[in-house]
C-alpha cells in the first residue's frame, strides 16, 4: 500500500502560528488549534474551488459556534426527538411528543429538536423554552424556527445538515423518533449506523408509535425481514434500537439505561464502562461468562482510573470495569449494559 504523503510544516511557521496564539491570549488546546491553523493554511495550495474551501469555512464556524452554544449545559443529560415537521397539533402523534417532552425533562433531562414545527414543536412545548435547545436548518423555502425556541438563546441555525447532525448526535443521551418522513428516517438510520460501528456512543434510541399505530413496527417488519434474514445485519444489532408506543414506557427505557451505566471510553486497547456501582465478584464472574465472544484476551476487571483518566479529571469519582472489546459487537455490548443496569 503506498503511503500518503505527509506535508511537512516549516518550524518557522510553526513558531509564528504559536506566537499567534499567544497574541490572542492563549485559551483551551493549544495544540489542537495550531494544527487546525496549519491545515487551513494548507487550502491555500491544496484545494483550489472556492466552493470547496467555502464548506469547510462554514462547517468550522458552524460546529464552534454549536460547540459554545452548548458548553454551559455539558453536565445536563439531553434527549433528540425527531419526527415529522408536517404533524398538525390535533394528531395523536403531537400530543405524545408534548407528553414525552414534559415527562423527560420531569425526569431530569433536556430537550433537543430540530426547532421546527409539528414534532419538534410539540416537543418543545412539552419540556418548555428553558429546558430545550433547538437546532434549525436553513432550506431553499425558509424554515424559521417555531415560536417556543424562536427568540431562546439555545437555538443554533445550521447551513448543511452534517453539521447540524453531528450537533445532534454529539450532545445527545438519548433519541427519540416519532413518525415521519425521509428526514427523521436518514436522522434514525444515521444513529442505528453510527452506535453499530461504534462512532458514537451507546445510547437509547427509542421509536415511539401512536397507540396501536404500525408506522414503527411496519418498518421493524422490513428490518427483520430483508436485512436480519439476508444476513445484512446481526440479530444483536436488533437490540441497538427499542419500539413502543407509550410516552411512559420511551421515558422508562431512558432513564433505566443511566441507572447504573453513566459512561465509556477507550484507553488505547482498554474498553472503560463507568458505573455508579462496582459489581461483586460474582457479577463479573457472570459478565466474563455470558460475554466471553466480545472479549478479545484477557477477562472484565474492576479498576481504578487510568493515569489517562486521571490527567483528563474523567469521572474519577464512578467505579469502572474494564476488557480487551473486539470494536464490532456493539448490539452485544448494548446487552451487557443492560444487564448491568439490572445489577
Amino acid at each position: 500500500m503506498k503511503a500518503v504523503n505527509k506535508t511537512v510544516i516549516d518550524p518557522k511557521l510553526k513558531l509564528q502560528i504559536q506566537e499567534l496564539i499567544k497574541f490572542k491570549g492563549g485559551g483551551y488546546n493549544e495544540s489542537e488549534v495550531a494544527d487546525i491553523i496549519e491545515n487551513a493554511l494548507k487550502l491555500l495550495t491544496d484545494v483550489k474551488d472556492t466552493g470547496d474551501v467555502r464548506v469547510i469555512q462554514t462547517a468550522v464556524r458552524e460546529l464552534r459556534y454549536a460547540f459554545r452554544l452548548f458548553a454551559p449545559y455539558a453536565g445536563a443529560r439531553k434527549v433528540t426527538i425527531f419526527g415529522s415537521a408536517r404533524t398538525k397539533p390535533d394528531r395523536i402523534e403531537y400530543q405524545q411528543a408534548a407528553d414525552f417532552g414534559k415527562k423527560i425533562v420531569q425526569a431530569g433531562f433536556m430537550v433537543i429538536t430540530g426547532a421546527g414545527p409539528g414534532i419538534m414543536q410539540a416537543g418543545h412545548e412539552g419540556a418548555g423554552p428553558e429546558k430545550s435547545f433547538g437546532a434549525n436548518i436553513r432550506l431553499p423555502w425558509e424554515q424559521g424556527a417555531n415560536p417556543v425556541i424562536a427568540e431562546d438563546k439555545k437555538l443554533v441555525t445550521f447551513k448543511y445538515f452534517f453539521t447540524r447532525k453531528l450537533t445532534f448526535l454529539r450532545h445527545s443521551d438519548a433519541i427519540v423518533l416519532f413518525p415521519g418522513g425521509f428526514g427523521t428516517l436518514d436522522e434514525g438510520y444515521e444513529a442505528i449506523t453510527l452506535m453499530q460501528t461504534g462512532k458514537s456512543r451507546l445510547m437509547p434510541l427509542v421509536l415511539v408509535d401512536r397507540p396501536g399505530g404500525a408506522y414503527w413496527k411496519t418498518w421493524d417488519k422490513n428490518v427483520r425481514e430483508q436485512l436480519l434474514r439476508d444476513k445484512l445485519i446481526s440479530p444483536d444489532d436488533l437490540d441497538l434500537y427499542h419500539i413502543t408506543d407509550s410516552t411512559d414506557e420511551a421515558v422508562k427505557v431512558i432513564t433505566r439505561f443511566y441507572r447504573n451505566y453513566q459512561s465509556t471510553r477507550f484507553v488505547k486497547d482498554l474498553f472503560i464502562i463507568r458505573l455508579r456501582h462496582e459489581p461483586t465478584e460474582s457479577a463479573l464472574a457472570a459478565l466474563n461468562e455470558d460475554f466471553a465472544d466480545i472479549i478479545l484476551e484477557g477477562k472484565i476487571e474492576a479498576i481504578k482510573p487510568t493515569p489517562e483518566e486521571i490527567e483528563d479529571k474523567d469521572s474519577l469519582e464512578l467505579a469502572r470495569i474494564a476488557f480487551n472489546f473486539n470494536k464490532r459487537d456493539y448490539g452485544r455490548l448494548r446487552q451487557m449494559i443492560d444487564v448491568l443496569n439490572g445489577l
